[in-house]
């Protein structure tokens, strides 16, 4: 246990805290040990206090489960400590607390740098890395998005082994399209520790229900590089709004998927499944005039918060959480509740860490975000440390 006195120990009084389900009022949260030790409308005498500015809210912190880059740097191009850093450093000023750094499609030497550089970070205690998220490479070529057709491959032997190299160093999330492995390839992921999303798929539904009987559990940025919903062909669209036992991330940024789709999406799925993701590259973060940058040759150029090639392709997005909450919350059909929700608890769910992130609670990390009214991002604790 941290000593008393300690810059782990203080609480935090707010008009708003959204515990993680509910709003409660004019409460104070109490951190001990870079943990939540209780919720009280007395502040305790012994601690120092922080009073949150009229409207504001304190929330969980954000849990983002598809993070490219950050801070000038593409995971892809720099899996470093220093650089897997910089990009958590990004968003933390976004309110992400906890995040999966993503590779995209890249060749097994690449997958293999970026699991040893996750796993130096965490070793290094960089706040906030939970592990990697692997974005390819056996995905559909009909789908493939902004992602590199060279770098695709075929999954064989050894490749469940690669994939999940990370171990229990830290959690491993893989997307693949369904249609694109053999048989067996989803439960071989899902035995070796890894949890497996649908993605960047083609399939009009046989390959992905499968899959599901395999051990996948989510899907990948909902809407965005997967077969729609046909007169006779549900798609993975169809299926992932009408399978309850799944969870969907999906992009809120008013590029990526309309908001009339949000609506939907919300009401069929549910802001317990429905999973906030920002799907951010490089220019999140960066304080540079000029945000463009490579990718695989390809130049990406940046136009208010969208991102694209020089055909127009969508190339992940220049978002932060809580500009994708405020998005959901103003556009998207969901109260703030149901936004915040969706950008901690729910993605703390689907990775199986909802009994110790994504909650004001007391025993529950002390990973939080201060937000204005406005929504703006005014502080970020993780484990009870406040961002300098």
């Amino acid at each position: 246990m941290t000593p008393l006195g300690s810059r782990d120990d203080r609480a935090i009084g707010a008009e708003r805290i959204f515990d993680g389900e509910r709003m409660l009022r004019d409460r104070v949260v109490v951190l001990r040990g870079g943990q939540i030790a209780d919720i009280t409308a007395d502040p305790p005498a012994d601690l120092p206090l922080v009073r949150l500015p009229a409207g504001a809210v304190l929330a969980p912190g954000f849990i983002d489960l598809q993070v490219n880059g950050g801070g000038g740097v593409l995971l892809n191009d720099d899996s470093s400590v220093a650089g897997i850093a910089r990009i958590a450093a990004a968003h933390r000023q976004g309110g992400t607390t906890a995040l999966l750094p993503t590779l995209i499609t890249d060749t097994r030497p690449a997958i293999r740098a970026a699991i040893e550089g996750v796993a130096a970070a965490i070793a290094a205690g960089i706040p906030g890395i939970l592990g990697l998220h692997l974005e390819g490479p056996f995905l559909s070529p009909q789908r493939i998005g902004i992602h590199d057709p060279g770098r695709l491959a075929e999954f064989g032997p050894g490749d469940a082994d690669l994939m999940t190299g990370l171990g229990t160093r830290g959690l491993t999330l893989v997307t693949l399209a369904p249609e694109r492995v053999p048989a067996g390839a989803v439960a071989s992921l899902v035995a070796r520790g890894a949890r497996v999303c649908a993605g960047h798929t083609a399939d009009a539904g046989p390959a992905i229900r499968a899959a599901m009987a395999e051990g996948l559990t989510g899907f990948t940025h909902l809407f965005n590089a997967m077969s729609q919903i046909g007169p006779r062909e549900i798609g993975t669209v169809g299926i992932a709004l009408s399978e309850t036992g799944t969870f969907a991330g999906i992009i809120a940024d008013g590029h990526h998927v309309g908001d009339d789709q949000l609506r939907l999406a919300l009401r069929l799925k549910g802001h317990d499944r429905l999973m906030l993701v920002t799907d951010a590259m490089p220019p999140v973060g960066d304080i540079r005039a000029d945000t463009s940058f490579t990718l695989f040759g390809r130049r990406i150029g940046r136009t208010g918060d969208r991102l694209t090639g020089e055909d127009g392709t969508l190339a992940g997005a220049a978002i932060t959480m809580a500009q994708a909450v405020r998005h959901m919350s103003t556009r998207g059909g969901a109260s703030l509740e149901e936004a915040l929700a969706m950008a901690s608890l729910t993605p703390a769910r689907f990775l199986g860490l909802d009994t110790r992130l994504g909650r004001i609670a007391p025993g529950f990390a002390a990973d939080l975000v201060a937000l204005s009214a406005e929504t703006d991002v005014l502080a970020t604790w993780i484990g009870g440390e406040q961002a300098p």
